[in-house]
């Protein structure tokens, strides 16, 4: 006779299981029923493997990379169906989204050279299905100023949304070791050395600077600038991998990926699989390990100052974890976090539903006043204005200073996005004011989300986010101020 607690186990476990099958099955159901894949679901370059990253240098990288997208073009782009070859898809060779006729296709990794003496040197790192492209206007201000500016395409990007089923963020961080031994190859080991990190890559920024702590052998930066930082995200991406069981078996193919879209940005990836939202739990997981362990052992004080920029609500990273799994946890080393509030001048009070909760939830995030770091809040002058300051509490101090900004909510904006901090009003694709010189076959933030429906290719709500900066030019000021050569602000 099995005893009782033996047999409520087993019925638990039972009923686990019935409910798991229950879930999986109503995936399937819900997966099959949407679009098919296309061929850049299902061809997977051949990245460099993680040691060989570790081993190469530029050039090598940079020849492995061309071969990629090689491939891409025979295997994807020269076999679409008929029914493939439309202009919204960017693998159409006949597309206007299509990233080969650009004069430079910012999928691919980059560098900026100043015209002058190389003052320093800064690494970008993208964001999670992004491209180098997404920090080209922070790696042009660098290069005004005098910095070298290498921005590395990470492995499983810039190519096709299948690059990331096997991609493992292990890969990234090797990426981010031959971009910063590059960096430092054109430098020397004296020049100021900075990580600029986007979404994902703020990520990235982080562990190589905690990597170096424990490393010597590492560069360490001498500060860190991150921009909707991926420091915690939801808790079903812990749980991301079950979603994909099915894919197992090849009916089931397409419960490898969360979402199926159409590719019509030439730049970033509107499909999602399943691991990359399994990868950005594992760095995650793996960063707020390392913060936790440094900070038991007393040995934070190696991290550099860490500039943030970060919207107080944000639907793609938790931003209550930037506050309190990082900042909560850095020494007083001039760091800062700067926030973007929400537009309080807007007539949608009654409908922002949960985010007053979340904004209430960030002031008891943060601790009172005096602080090891500053805080400062871009914020309505007045509920009745939208105009803007700045109210900023700088580090060790009490007392708020305000600055007018001279910038502006725009009256159809209610928040930013976590994918807007890094794109000027100007820019080409991604721009509220798009400039015309530039031409990327679409102007993603210069869409009216009014019309009837069925009319565009795409759903309205993958095109009805916020996808450029009105504060830019702040951003741009605080990133640059101090910088070699530039008077301060």
């Amino acid at each position: 006779m099995l005893s009782f607690s033996r047999r409520m186990l087993l019925r638990g476990g039972a009923a686990v299981l019935a409910l798991l099958l229950v879930v999986l099955g109503l995936r399937i159901y819900d997966v099959q029923r949407g679009p098919p894949l296309g061929p850049w679901h299902t061809f997977v370059p051949e990245e460099l493997p993680r040691a060989a990253i570790d081993a190469a240098d530029w050039p090598v990288y940079l020849a492995a990379e061309d071969a990629i997208l090689r491939t891409v073009r025979t295997e994807v782009t020269d076999q679409l169906e008929r029914a493939d070859r439309v202009r919204a898809n960017r693998y159409y060779a006949g597309s206007p989204v299509n990233p080969m006729r650009f004069a430079q296709d910012w999928n691919r990794s980059f560098v900026l050279e100043p015209a002058g003496p190389v003052r320093g040197a800064a690494v970008f790192l993208h964001g999670l299905t992004d491209a180098p492209f997404s920090l080209r206007h922070l790696a042009e201000a660098y290069r005004a100023r005098g910095f070298a500016a290498v921005a590395i395409r990470m492995p499983g990007h810039g190519t096709v949304p299948a690059g990331l089923i096997s991609a493992a963020w292990e890969d990234w961080m090797a990426a981010t070791r031959l971009a910063v031994r590059e960096a430092r190859r054109r430098t020397g080991p004296n020049a100021p050395l900075h990580l600029v990190g986007y979404s994902n890559g703020g990520a990235l920024a982080l562990m190589h600077a905690l990597d170096a702590i424990d490393d010597p052998a590492l560069p360490r930066a001498d500060r860190i600038v991150l921009l909707s930082p991926m420091v915690g995200v939801t808790a079903f991406a812990r749980f991301a991998g079950i979603a994909a069981l099915p894919a197992l078996l090849p009916r089931f193919a397409k419960t490898a990926w969360l979402d199926l879209q159409p590719e019509f940005n030439p730049f970033k990836y509107n499909s999602f699989p399943v691991n990359a939202a399994r990868q950005t739990h594992r760095l995650t997981a793996a960063l707020q390990a390392r913060l936790d362990r440094l900070a038991a052992a007393g040995r934070l004080g190696g991290l550099p100052p860490v500039l943030t920029f970060q919207s107080v609500v944000d639907a793609t990273v938790s931003t209550p974890a930037v506050l309190s799994h990082l900042y909560a946890r850095l020494p007083a080393n001039g760091s800062e976090i700067v926030l973007f509030d929400l537009n309080r001048n807007t007539r949608f009070g009654p409908l922002f539903g949960a985010t007053d909760a979340s904004v209430a939830a960030l002031e008891r995030l943060l601790p009172p006043a005096p602080r090891a770091f500053a805080v400062t809040l871009l914020a309505n002058a007045a509920p009745t204005t939208v105009e803007t300051v700045a109210r900023r509490v700088a580090a060790d101090a009490t007392e708020e200073d305000v600055a007018p900004l001279g910038l502006a909510w725009p009256r159809d904006i209610f928040s930013l996005s976590h994918v807007a901090l890094p794109f000027p009003p100007r820019d080409g694709l991604y721009g509220a004011e798009p400039d015309p010189v530039e031409n990327f076959g679409v102007r993603l933030g210069a869409i009216a989300i009014r019309g009837e429906r069925g009319v565009l290719a795409v759903g309205l709500e993958s095109l009805s986010r916020v996808t450029s900066n009105p504060f830019f030019p702040y951003l741009i000021g605080r990133v640059t101020e101090g910088l070699p050569g530039v008077a301060q602000p």
